[in-house]
């Protein structure tokens, strides 16, 4: 079967009931309430969890006057980024800011799954792309937006092409849940033993110690009797990163030496890095500040945006935007993600800048840093451990997924191919 057979385009106006944008002022962000989605977490086909901002629930009815997002509706950014996409799997409640569009096709014309894939396609990204104004941010006008085109087969033919493609992403946002709820786990693990001290007497005692806490105090509050606070500094080496000159082709061209940049750990947003979006060469690091370090290093953005963590599963480098912490034996690995984890807010109130906030690495290695008993940390490195492998293997699965997906994404959407569900 030819899918391009009978296939038309028709404009967003023609194929929407509702179309919707928010202006004004945004309400004020609080701590809690009804989470609040900026284009800047719109990525990829879907919407970060990555610091979730919210707004009072008192401004909701005000601010969303213009219409309440209801579940499958899509969204779509209209600058800083032009032309992200995701779809509101969830019902629940959310409030949307500026510079994004609600769209509500006509079911009568067009499946509101592939009113979502056919947004992404190569065709209407590249009539967004011809629609949009503006020299420094490229931007596009709720007028423009109207008339952006779309390729549409019979609605039987969009279901069928929506069914292949929403597999994979079921797929993938159940493995996602998966990784959400072992992320807590290891965390939650780490808040009662490290922070509240809660630590199940059994465990205290095959670990050599009391089953009872004392706490004493320190320069950090009350801790429990026999442990440390020592300087960073003294506890795991640190390093920093550099940026060969991009007018240098040498230093970039075929470059196999993965070189992270904060963009690639905010966008990914998970725990584990395999691949930057850059590469440098071997000429390009001996000519630059920055430096190799090993596998399983934790990597810290210590500017602009300060506290994007994560760990790189090959050797690798970065530019001047982190601090790249390197576990060792007494400070094992998933011990020191947790503690940088936890330890955002005071880097954040550690950093200084006119222009942009920033951590410095003298500054870092001055922190504080507590130092359970090494039975006690080698517990819960052990306990942890098999928790983020299974977390890098589901991680793994949905770069597989994602990566068959946007093969036959433009296949599927130009009806050059029928696809296979997973």
């Amino acid at each position: 079967m030819n899918l391009v057979t009978d296939w038309h385009t028709m404009t967003v106006e023609e194929v929407t009931n509702r179309l919707i944008d928010y202006r004004g002022k945004t309400p004020p962000k609080t701590d809690s309430g009804v989470r609040l989605i900026t284009a800047k977490v719109v990525k990829g086909g879907r919407i970060l969890d990555d610091k979730p901002e919210f707004i009072a629930a008192d401004f909701y009815d005000q601010w969303m006057r213009r219409g309440i997002p209801q579940q499958w509706d899509v969204l779509i950014t209209t600058e800083a980024p032009l032309g992200e996409v995701a779809l509101l799997r969830d019902p629940e409640r959310i409030a949307l800011a500026q510079r994004i569009i609600l769209l509500r096709g006509n079911p009568q014309i067009i499946d509101q799954k592939y009113l979502f894939y056919a947004l992404q396609s190569e065709f209407t990204q590249a009539e967004l792309k011809g629609r949009a104004t503006g020299t420094t941010v490229s931007g596009i006008k709720q007028s423009e937006l109207r008339q952006v085109r779309l390729q549409l087969p019979d609605l039987p033919t969009q279901r069928r092409i929506a069914g292949i493609l929403s597999a994979y992403d079921d797929l993938i946002e159940n493995n996602l849940r998966r990784i959400r709820i072992l992320e807590e786990m290891a965390q939650s693990l780490y808040r009662e033993w490290f922070v509240h001290f809660r630590i199940p007497p059994e465990v205290l005692t095959k670990a050599g110690l009391l089953p009872e806490i004392k706490l004493v105090d320190s320069p950090l509050g009350k801790i429990p009797e026999g442990w440390e606070v020592k300087p960073v500094g003294e506890c795991f080496e640190i390093t920093g990163g550099g940026t060969p000159s991009k007018k240098v082709e040498e230093y970039w061209e075929g470059g196999t030496i993965q070189w992270y940049s904060p963009r690639d750990l905010t966008v990914e947003g998970t725990m584990f890095m395999e691949q930057s979006v850059h590469q440098i060469t071997k000429h390009g690091l001996k000519k630059s500040s920055a430096r190799i370090f090993p596998a399983n290093s934790v990597m810290l953005t210590s500017r602009a945006t300060i506290g994007a963590i994560a760990i790189n599963t090959v050797p690798a480098c970065t530019n001047q935007g982190f601090i790249t912490c390197l576990p060792n034996e007494r400070v094992p690995l998933y011990f020191l993600f947790q503690w940088l984890n936890a330890s955002v807010d005071t880097f954040i109130s550690h950093a200084s800048g006119a222009t942009f906030k920033e951590i410095s690495k003298g500054v870092f290695r001055t922190l504080n840093f507590l130092l359970p008993p090494p039975d006690l940390v080698a517990r819960y490195e052990t306990a942890v451990a098999p928790v983020s492998e299974q977390l890098l293997n589901l991680q793994r699965r949905n770069q597989t997924l994602r990566q068959t997906r946007d093969l036959l994404l433009p296949k599927l959407l130009s009806g050059r191919e029928k696809g296979s569900t997973p």
